[in-house]
C-alpha cells in the first residue's frame, strides 16, 4: 500500500512524448501521477520543473522522452535508464581539450539517478519488453550531435555514455535542489553521429516509450 501513496511527476519535452506516456499509463494509473510537458532544452525544462515542484509535493521526478543512442550502445527502439545525467557541454574549451565545470571550480556537471529505482525498472523491463534495455550515463546537450568528430569527443568526455538528449540535467538539477529523487528514461529514435534525419524513427521510439510507461507502476 505504501507504493500506491506516491505522488509522481513525469515530465517530457513535447506533447508527442507526453501522449505516449499517457497512453501507456491508461487504465494502469493506480499511482498519483502527473504528466507534464516542460519544453525543449535544459534551461526551459529546469525552470518549468522547478515551478511544478514549488507548487506540489512529489515523491519522485521522472524525465521521459526520446533520445539519440550511441552506436554499439543502444539501437533504435531500445530503452535507456540513466545511471548518471551529465551536462556534457558545461565547461570550457582549452588547448588541452574540454574542461568540465568541476575543474573550473564553479559547480557540478553530473547528477546520479535514484539507483534502487533505476535497477528495479531495468529488471522489470528486461522481463517484459521485446526491445533491449540499457543502463548507463546519459548526456544532456544544448546542441544535438551531428558529426563523427563530436560523437568521438563525447564518448571521451562522458565515459560509457549510452544516449544523448536535451533536458535531463535541467530536470535532474531542479529535482536535486528540491531534494526529490529523480530518473531519466529515454527510448532511442536515432543513432548519434553524422546527421541523417531520414534515418530517424520517432514512431518506433514513441511506441517503446508507451510500452515502458505501462510498467512504471510495478517499480514506483
Amino acid at each position: 500500500m505504501e507504493q500506491l501513496a506516491k505522488h509522481v511527476l513525469i515530465v517530457t519535452s513535447v506533447d508527442a512524448e507526453k501522449n505516449a506516456v499517457l497512453s501507456g499509463l491508461q487504465n494502469k494509473n493506480t499511482l498519483n501521477i502527473d504528466v507534464q510537458t516542460v519544453g525543449v532544452g535544459a534551461v526551459t525544462a529546469a525552470v518549468n520543473t522547478a515551478n511544478l515542484l514549488a507548487k506540489h509535493s512529489y515523491d519522485v521526478v521522472i524525465n521521459m522522452g526520446v533520445a539519440g543512442g550511441f552506436p554499439n550502445k543502444a539501437n533504435i527502439g531500445d530503452a535507456v535508464i540513466a545511471t548518471d545525467i551529465t551536462a556534457a557541454d558545461l565547461g570550457a574549451e582549452s588547448d588541452d581539450g574540454f574542461k568540465p565545470i568541476e575543474e573550473l571550480g564553479f559547480g557540478q556537471s553530473a547528477l546520479r539517478s535514484d539507483k534502487a529505482m533505476g535497477e528495479r525498472l531495468t529488471q522489470e523491463l528486461n522481463t517484459r519488453c521485446t526491445f533491449s534495455i540499457h543502463s548507463g550515463p546519459v548526456a544532456t546537450l544544448s546542441t544535438v550531435t551531428g558529426t563523427a568528430k563530436t560523437l568521438n569527443e563525447l564518448e571521451k568526455r562522458v565515459p560509457g555514455v549510452v544516449a544523448e538528449a536535451m533536458e535531463g540535467f535541467g530536470v535532474a538539477m531542479a529535482a536535486h535542489i528540491a531534494s526529490v529523487p529523480f530518473l531519466e528514461i529515454r527510448t532511442i529514435s536515432n543513432l548519434v553521429g553524422p546527421r541523417d534525419k531520414s534515418a530517424w524513427r520517432l514512431d518506433v521510439a514513441l511506441r517503446s516509450l508507451e510500452h515502458v510507461s505501462k510498467h512504471l507502476k510495478e517499480v514506483l
